[in-house]
């Protein structure tokens, strides 16, 4: 590697500074680490992929009515722990107008981001039935939910969704769920890092058989209503937001203001628990936490012993937003789809200097342009593409990360600006020269 943008030896030195034993198989914010202190010492800018940090704008709606709410002098008084009226009151319209799905406001309860809210379920799902000890993950997914899992001390199976597509999916989740100890069932869609969306006939699948064995389905809808393939933003009108509410009684949706609203920095997010799954009674629970009511030990055991509630201000500015999407005055999808048009110039690109997509259909449905996409590079692992890459100067995860089986990385779209669009043109070139 003669050729690289970057010193080997620097870059390796910084690595070992770092204590990382393979830089392949690090973590988000260990690459996040590493390159910061590679562009500090030397003044160099990556073309950063790695972590997904909204690259728009925050929702101008949002800011004015925080800004309002700071003035009328809420950030002197606790906020309610299950969250201010108006938000969950405007939570479950969206729901409603988006998803078509009915969750009442009682249900919507606002999180730290919807990372606190993983972290929370998580911790109450674990604990309904003692028989039900393990979490099963529909990988590739956000990789930080399994470090949640490993934080709070509780077991998880995990599966790559890749030869599973359609109607394979059942088998495969019922060799899972018929051992008996499964508790539920975590996804994303559209998926992080893949961006595959789930079908109606998939989540119709996973409604089903969380009915058949009892489990809980968490489903992760940060990138909501992203899949730019069809037109989502139509309030009370379909298309709707797929959703697994269709299928089962018992599920958690995260709904979070970070990527559609570009609203990351407040962390604000809805937590949506199904009315069933909200007021039902779980004995084991009130043996761990002295509750038996799932949505009361949620909200008045788990998130209280937290944080204590959600930002103030932060709830004033998510029901903003949402009461303005759900009175057709805020389309939010048109304010991202610039993350869509961005990635299929950054897919072109990749892809006429040697590189191949990894997740590339939805069934038989070429995949979405949206917030990630990934690649590989012929002969090389995740792993060792990941590498490489920083000696050229672009950063991103290694696909192994997020529980793919696959070879390859998750390239985000959302950092990279359009004026770096020639610098990685230019450096993927030279790295395809190098190796190819």
């Amino acid at each position: 590697m003669g050729n690289s943008l970057l010193q080997k030896e620097l870059v390796d030195r910084k690595i070992r500074e770092l204590r990382v034993p393979d830089i392949g198989k690090a973590s988000i914010r260990e690459i996040v680490a590493l390159v910061n202190m590679v562009e500090e010492e030397t003044g160099f800018k990556y073309v950063r992929m790695e972590m997904g940090v909204p690259g728009l704008p925050p929702a101008e709606v949002g800011i004015n009515a925080e800004i309002e709410a700071l003035k009328r002098g809420v950030a002197s008084i606790y906020p309610m722990v299950d969250g201010i009226k108006p938000l969950k009151e405007e939570a479950s319209r969206f729901i409603k107008n988006f998803m078509d799905v009915e969750v009442s406001p009682k249900c919507c309860v606002p999180t730290v981001g919807s990372m606190q809210g993983t972290y929370a379920a998580f911790m109450a799902v674990g604990n309904i039935d003692k028989e039900k000890d393990t979490t099963l993950f529909i990988d590739p997914g956000f990789p930080v939910q399994k470090q949640q899992m490993m934080v709070i001390g509780q077991k998880y199976e995990t599966f790559d969704v890749f030869n599973f597509r359609g109607e394979k999916l059942r088998e495969k989740l019922e060799s899972y769920l018929s051992k008996g100890n499964i508790n539920s069932i975590v996804y994303s869609n559209p998926n992080n890092p893949s961006w595959i969306c789930l079908t109606e006939e998939e989540l119709q699948i996973i409604g089903e058989l969380a009915v058949k064995y009892n489990v809980v389905v968490i489903e992760d809808l940060a990138y909501f209503a992203m899949d730019f393939r069809k037109d989502l933003y139509t309030p009370g009108k379909p298309p709707y937001q797929a959703t697994v509410a269709k299928y089962t009684d018992k599920y958690i949706l995260f709904i979070s203001s970070s990527k559609i609203f570009s609203y990351a920095g407040q962390r604000c997010a809805v937590m949506a628990i199904s009315d069933s799954l909200f007021n039902n009674e779980f004995p084991d629970l009130q043996e761990r936490f002295k509750s038996s009511t799932f949505g009361n030990t949620l909200t008045l055991k788990i998130l209280y012993a937290l944080t204590s509630g959600t930002c103030h201000s932060a709830q004033w500015a998510l029901a903003a937003m949402l009461k303005a999407a759900n009175n057709g005055d805020f389309n939010f999808v048109d304010s991202v789809k610039e993350y869509g048009e961005k990635a299929k110039i950054m897919k072109k690109i990749f892809l006429e200097n040697g590189f191949n997509l990894v997740y590339k259909k939805d069934l038989d449905e070429p995949i979405a342009d949206g917030f990630y996409f990934t690649v590989g590079y012929p002969g090389m692992t995740g792993a060792e593409l990941v590498k490489n890459l920083l000696y050229f100067g672009i950063s991103a995860i290694g696909l192994s990360e997020t529980g793919s089986n696959e070879e390859g990385i998750r390239a985000c779209v959302s950092f990279v600006k359009r004026d770096q669009f020639g610098e990685l043109e230019q450096r993927l070139k030279l790295f395809n020269e190098n190796f190819s």
